[in-house]
């Protein structure tokens, strides 16, 4: 096989462009030099597919663009002026924003611990515990598309499960989820949950299923119930984990908003009338409905400004510092 590899047209050629681009180059050089030649192709890529377009919406941020970009006129600061003095949008948006994020992180974050605690720790049987698992991490592997259909099947007042289950239980049955309020934020914490919690549950069983099993054992036969076990052995060793779901669920929240714009199939106006356009959404209703690429970019920008902010917060409460340090046992 090495021969072949060594004797084939592609290598015999990279061989030959090597040596000769390596006549130009001191011999000291060289050896620092073609690294960086072999990653070039990565930094074009990152170049152009994020830094690229970064700081063209930076910029736009400051500019007046409207129906096409070629013709930007710089304004200044004009557009986060209008954000928080002339957007009657914008109180509205920053609390089903808030509804939106607090509520399914508790989900994603929280929910999902107890999730992998009952699939990892209390279910013994492995076939069991992979099949629940498995019923939460099909939402994360479906096109968004198909999932909102799912949903929209799930909720139809005349052919739906969701309104005859409710019915059966005594519970209202609204005649229309997307467009009823409360219930449609109640449908978009629910939509959003459900695909959320597979990921912090993946994360949670491997790092439970990472603890030593005699430790738990140990703790038995000193009495110690199942839940005293999950309050004083699992969860203090889980603290970096639920630091790792919760920030990243957190920030992923914060700049998501595809599961609504695909349930809620029918533009903007369709998710503004029933109360569940967050933040991100407004922002790309902004530059791809309306047309105002400048004060979508604008409106981005505040967004990744509150990310960098709850970063912060994150690495102070959760300590991050500690995270980073050297461990003192040596080894």
């Amino acid at each position: 096989m090495k021969r072949y590899v060594r004797e084939s047209p592609i290598f015999l050629g990279l061989t030959g462009f090597l040596k000769r681009v390596k006549r130009y180059i001191p011999g000291g050089v060289s050896g620092k030099v073609l690294p960086f030649f072999f990653m070039s192709p990565f930094f074009i890529l990152i170049s152009v597919m994020w830094f690229a377009p970064v700081g063209i919406t930076t910029y736009m941020a400051f500019t007046k663009t409207q129906w096409t970009i070629t013709n930007m006129q710089f304004i200044g600061l004009d557009n986060f002026v209008r954000i928080f003095t002339r957007d009657i949008r914008v109180v509205d948006t920053i609390y089903i924003t808030v509804l939106y994020v607090s509520s399914v992180l508790a989900i994603n974050a929280f929910f999902s611990l107890v999730l992998a605690i009952f699939t990892t720790y209390f279910i013994k049987k492995e076939p069991i515990s992979m099949a629940i698992r498995l019923a939460w991490l099909i939402p994360r592997i479906t096109p968004a598309v198909i999932y909102a259909l799912l949903w929209r099947w799930f909720i139809d007042p005349n052919i739906g499960l969701l309104n005859t289950l409710l019915g059966s239980l005594g519970l209202p049955t609204p005649r229309d989820w997307l467009l009823t309020p409360p219930y449609s934020q109640i449908l978009m914490i629910a939509v959003n949950g459900y695909v959320g919690a597979s990921f912090g549950m993946i994360i949670y069983s491997a790092a439970i299923t990472s603890i030593p099993r005699d430790i738990f054992h140990a703790a038995i036969a000193d009495g110690a119930t199942d839940l005293q076990v999950c309050r004083h052995i699992i969860l203090p060793l889980l603290k970096w984990p639920i630091f790792f779901v919760t920030s990243w669920q957190c920030l992923s929240l914060i700049s998501s908003y595809e599961h609504i714009l695909a349930l809620w199939a029918g533009g903007a106006g369709v998710a503004r009338a029933a109360e569940v356009e967050v933040w991100a959404l407004y922002a790309y209703s902004k530059a791809f409905y309306a047309s105002e690429y400048g004060y979508g970019a604008a409106l981005s920008i505040f967004l990744v400004a509150i990310g960098l902010i709850f970063i912060f917060i994150f690495f102070r409460v959760f300590g991050f510092e500690r995270m980073m340090q050297p461990s003192k046992v040596e080894v």
